[in-house]
């Protein structure tokens, strides 16, 4: 080996490198499935092999006991090589290009066996040649019995054994997971060492490492080499906060992203700090994104909002800074909507006070002021996804619904639509309240409200703290003109669970008060985790904006052989024109190009089809009117 030539070489690990998984492993499933020992024996070639990998058993003792343990046959070869070949690591599959255009670059050396090696990796364009591994030795009814023991490769350092042996000239990269990786740095036959911990991390390997690598594409962003990413997503970071359902970091971790959780809300000056390297932020209902913390979050590409609303993020500011906000407006609505239910019959049974009289030992069977709910009108304020939803569920359970929107709503079922509020006041035996917690909305019901409900009415606001006059509420409640209320959401709320919960209703006759949990179940919590992270999750990869709560929304179609370049810019006139003069100027072809605005920004996605130029990027950048520009690749 010598570092004085520019080659670069990549010698590739196979086992949890290569593949996710470590093919012994794979192969004891499949040759031990009528075992009667078969879990015992899985579970004893797992830990002889993590004994191997870390370095505290030799490998050949390693490998013996696992032949040993294997009782495998020639016969279970085939679906071994179609199981590993489903099980390539996310980032070496998608960098199959790289392989295919450095065949002679490329080598994988390992502790396994070419008899399974070989097909699986000559499939993303490695050479067979330039692969050293073990040989199976096996009898005459095709029993695995045995290793070549004459193989460097089967006997404790026959890694730098092998790689000392192919003298390559040029600087020499080792990646794998193991402790037999590192000997061949630690020996001088490698220049450099990279833990590869895209499927698993063994500390002691780390600790040994020259570069850890979460993933394939962090390799090659590391030596300037063209990947399928232009930007390694592990270099991505993203703060998650408010105990954000482990769904969602399980999703984005798994696409590569590095992921930092919080359990709690941040207020405004403990954001500033936190958000200045981070470029995805999620957060549930507690955390305010204002212009304050925008202004120091440089690196923010898009927020996940974990939750319905987003009043608690300023959205005209995160578009002049060029950030997409993305929600899950459907994902809790069920779950809202039973509890709506619930405090309903709670509240016209009178549950809540003979709840608490029982706690203290007073026992009051009456039916004086209990009524069930059917025959009953429910009037609902907002007839949007909730208030629909709710519509349909009280309307089965008996209820006659009326409704008021400011908007044009069409009625389910047999619900009625009212053109005033004051009418629907009038009427309902119950008010439920499911409108937004824009600004204009601060105090939306008040006392004019409470004074226009029937005597004896309930009151429901599952809705945005903001939208109700608590004092207002309070006096409705002691007055009597209402007979219960249940109260989910309040004007100020605790960041954490630690923080102590103050409101006027606290004490009050027939009251329910939640701590915001409307949207918390876990179906709901589990549905929002699912469907914020595939949006972030699209927006990154793909540039769609599809959803998005503030950016113009367009799908795009997937990436195929060419670059995909994102222009975010005030929307002004002439600055596409400005774009495509650039192109014009440096030879581009450009195979599509996608344009939506709004009254903002403009948001552009160009593919093109040759390689693009250091000079090309800064030319873009610096159109006028400019807000962010990213490389998608």
């Amino acid at each position: 080996m010598s570092s004085g030539t520019q080659e670069k070489y990549f010698v590739i690990d196979f086992d949890s490198t290569f593949t996710k998984v470590e093919a012994l492993d794979i192969l004891g499933e499949i040759s031990l499935q009528d075992h009667p020992e078969k879990e015992d024996r899985l579970q004893k070639i797992k830990e002889v092999t993590d004994l191997g990998m870390e370095g505290t058993m030799s490998f050949r003792d390693s490998l013996t006991k696992r032949i040993e343990l294997l009782d495998a046959n020639k016969k279970h070869l085939p679906l071994l090589i179609e199981r590993l070949s489903q099980l390539v690591s996310k980032s070496i599959s998608r960098n199959k290009t790289f392989f295919q255009s450095n065949p002679e670059n490329t080598f994988i050396i390992s502790n396994g066996f070419k008899e399974f090696i070989v097909p699986v990796v000559t499939d993303l364009g490695i050479k067979a040649e330039n692969v050293f591994a073990n040989d199976m030795v096996f009898d005459l009814h095709g029993n695995l019995i045995d290793f070549n023991r004459d193989n460097p490769l089967s006997s404790n350092g026959g890694k730098v054994k092998q790689l000392s042996a192919l003298n390559l000239q040029g600087n020499v990269h080792m990646i794998g997971d193991g402790y037999t990786d590192y000997e061949v740095k630690e020996a001088g036959v490698a220049d450099r060492f990279y833990a590869y911990t895209e499927n698993i991390e063994r500390d002691p390997v780390k600790k040994k490492a020259d570069h850890i690598a979460p993933s394939f594409d962090e390799i090659l962003y590391h030596n300037n080499m063209n990947g399928a990413l232009s930007y390694p997503k592990n270099r991505i970071k993203m703060l998650l906060l408010e105990n954000v359902h482990s769904h969602a970091l399980d999703k984005l971790r798994e696409d590569g992203f590095n992921v930092e959780e919080y359990p709690a809300g941040l207020d405004e000056e403990e954001l500033c700090e936190k958000i200045k390297d981070v470029s995805v932020l999620g957060i549930r209902s507690k955390t305010q994104v204002t212009a304050k913390v925008l202004a120091n979050a440089n690196r923010l590409m898009a927020i996940g909002a974990f939750c319905i609303g987003t009043n608690q993020i300023d959205l005209d500011e995160c578009l002049r800074k060029g950030v997409a906000v993305f929600n899950a407006p459907y994902s809790n609505t069920r779950s809202v909507v039973e509890l709506a239910i619930a405090e309903i019959i709670m509240l016209m049974r009178g549950v809540p006070d003979k709840s608490a009289a029982m706690h203290q030992g007073k026992w009051n069977k009456s039916a004086r002021g209990s009524y069930e709910i059917r025959g009953k009108k429910l009037g609902i304020i907002g007839y949007g996804n909730i208030g629909s939803q709710l519509s349909v569920l009280a309307e089965n359970m008996g209820m006659n619904v009326y409704y008021y929107d400011m908007e044009e709503r069409l009625a389910l079922g047999n619900a009625t639509k009212c053109d005033d509020i004051e009418s629907l006041l009038k009427l309902s035996d119950v008010i439920s309240l499911h409108i937004d917690g824009r600004p204009e909305n601060g105090n939306f019901f008040n006392k004019r409200h409470f004074d226009l409900m029937k005597d004896g009415a309930v009151f429901i606001n599952l809705a945005r703290g903001p939208v109700v006059d608590i004092s207002a509420l309070k006096q409705a409640i002691e007055s009597g003109k209402i007979s219960g209320t249940g109260v989910d959401v309040f004007p100020y709320e605790p960041k954490s669970n630690d923080e102590t919960f103050e409101s006027e209703l606290i004490g009050l006759p027939n009251t329910i008060l939640t701590p915001h949990v409307g949207g918390s179940t876990q179906e709901a919590q589990a549905n929002i985790a699912d469907f914020v992270p595939n949006q972030i999750i699209n927006y990154i990869n793909r540039g769609n904006t599809a959803n998005s709560v503030n950016f113009p929304n367009l799908t795009l179609p997937p990436l195929e052989n060419a670059h995909r370049l994102i222009h975010i810019h005030e929307n002004v006139p002439g600055v596409i024109a400005k774009i495509n003069n650039v192109f014009a100027e440096h030879e581009i072809n450009v195979v599509g190009q996608y344009l939506k605005t709004n009254e903002i920004i403009g948001y552009v996605i160009t593919d093109i089809d040759k390689e693009y130029s250091k000079e090309l990027i800064k030319a873009l950048k610096k159109i006028d009117h400019t807000i962010k520009f990213r490389v998608l690749y």
